[in-house]
This record gives C-alpha cells, sequence and structure tokens, in this order.
C-alpha cells in the first residue's frame, strides 16, 4: 500500500508539473488516478505473467508500462502505430491487447533496424531478433513491420497506404530523442485522444532534447499529460488541433 501511495503521488506529481492550465482541473486529475487505480488492478491480473515472460525476452521497458501499452491497445479506440520496436516487446503487448478487444485492429511498427549492445538484452540483427519474437509470441500475423526509418518519405508513403485517417488509438516511440519529427509526420492519422507511450523522458543522454519537445508540445496544447510510468516512460493523449 505504501508503494502504491508513493506513486500515486509521483504521477499527480508529474501531471501537476507539466507547463500547461489545462492539467489543473480535477477532472483530468481524476482521470489520471483512475488510469493508476487500472494498473494496480493489471499488477494482480493473469495478463501480467504473460507479459512478465515477455518483458524478459523482448523488452527494456518496465512491466508497468508493457501493462499499460496491452490496456491501450485492448480499449483505445482505434489502431496501433509505433516507432522504434527494437525487438518487439511493445508490439507483443500491444498485440496481445488488440486481439482480445474483441475488435479487429491494425498494429503497423516502424524500425530501422541495425545492432545494438546492451547489458541485458543485446542483438546483432535487430530486424531478425524482432521477426522471430513476433513469431514465438504467437503474433506475427497481427503485425505490418515496416522496415526502414520513420522519416523517409517512402516510409511516409508506406505507412499511410495501411492508414487512411485519424484512426490511430495508441502512438508508441521508443526510437531516438526527435518525437516531434514523427509526430510532425504522423499527427494527422492519431484520432483525438489518442493514447501517446513515449519513452526515455528522463534517463539516459536522449531524454533533454525529448523531455523538451514532449513539453512544448504540451505548452502548446498538443500533448495532454496522464505522468510518467516505470523508469521515466511519459504516457498521455493526442489532441487534435
Amino acid at each position: 500500500m505504501l508503494a502504491l501511495l508513493h506513486q500515486m503521488t509521483a504521477v499527480k506529481s508529474a501531471v501537476l508539473s507539466q507547463p500547461t492550465s489545462q492539467v489543473s482541473n480535477s477532472s483530468h486529475l481524476n482521470q489520471v488516478l483512475e488510469l493508476l487505480r487500472t494498473l494496480m488492478e493489471y499488477r494482480s491480473a493473469e495478463v501480467r505473467q504473460r507479459l512478465e515472460k515477455v518483458g524478459r525476452e523482448a523488452s527494456m521497458l518496465h512491466m508497468d508500462v508493457l501493462l499499460l501499452i496491452y490496456h491501450f491497445a485492448r480499449f483505445g479506440a482505434g489502431n496501433v502505430l509505433e516507432i522504434g520496436p527494437y525487438v518487439g516487446g511493445s508490439t507483443i503487448a500491444a498485440a496481445f491487447g488488440a486481439r482480445e478487444s474483441g475488435v479487429q485492429k491494425k498494429i503497423i511498427t516502424i524500425e530501422a533496424g541495425g545492432s545494438v549492445k546492451h547489458f541485458r538484452l543485446s542483438s546483432r540483427n535487430i530486424i531478425k531478433d524482432l521477426k522471430k519474437n513476433l513469431a514465438r509470441f504467437g503474433v506475427a500475423e497481427d503485425v505490418t513491420l515496416i522496415n526502414g526509418r520513420s522519416s523517409d518519405e517512402a516510409i511516409i508513403s508506406e505507412v499511410r497506404q495501411c492508414l487512411s485517417g485519424p484512426e490511430v488509438g495508441l502512438f508508441i516511440f521508443d526510437a531516438d530523442n526527435n518525437v516531434r519529427r514523427d509526430l510532425d509526420c504522423y499527427g494527422d492519422l492519431l484520432n483525438d485522444g489518442c493514447w501517446v507511450v513515449i519513452d526515455d523522458y528522463f534517463g539516459p543522454a536522449k531524454a533533454a532534447p525529448l523531455r523538451a519537445q514532449i513539453d512544448a508540445l504540451v505548452s502548446e496544447g498538443r500533448l495532454v499529460p496522464f505522468g510518467y510510468y516505470g523508469w521515466g516512460t511519459w504516457v498521455g493523449q493526442w489532441q487534435r488541433r
């Protein structure tokens, strides 16, 4: 219970500290606390056991973030667009949620590929390991994998062939430090109230420019903050102009 109170206080403080007056009303705070309550319930649910295995084998995200991705994909209105899946943990969590939504949803994930050295989860061939993990967890047929850089014209065109309008209900970003670039590219595909999950708001070197971009988008009224979770993943919603 003490840990729960600490997390609720931290997330509430994170929301209130964002540079916008939109979050000062009690209605929004109630939504934030309701999301926290939902997360607490997931921590003792069966899906946590499934996602723990996913986390061990295919993700560097905190378990709470994987649970939220599952929840948004399951109950959010619309498809899923992801940039930077690495070896697939977040993609698998989204696919589980979308499958259990009872509604057919598209899951489109963009990965540039390459290799990464990491003390826990390295990859010599990211695309190969991503495909292997999607198949291992039985979601390969549910995911459209696009290999390339998200800002390349050919990739943007390919995504737009899959998505015809503002039909994305969950946007996940865990790539470099330029989320504004990709929201400029794909923001018109996100529905109003689309859930947005952006990793590394706090953390490594890329966090500072990423955090500045997120804070600016909040100030401009494009993003509405719901706090940060796990090891510093920002969670909020998109607002269409």
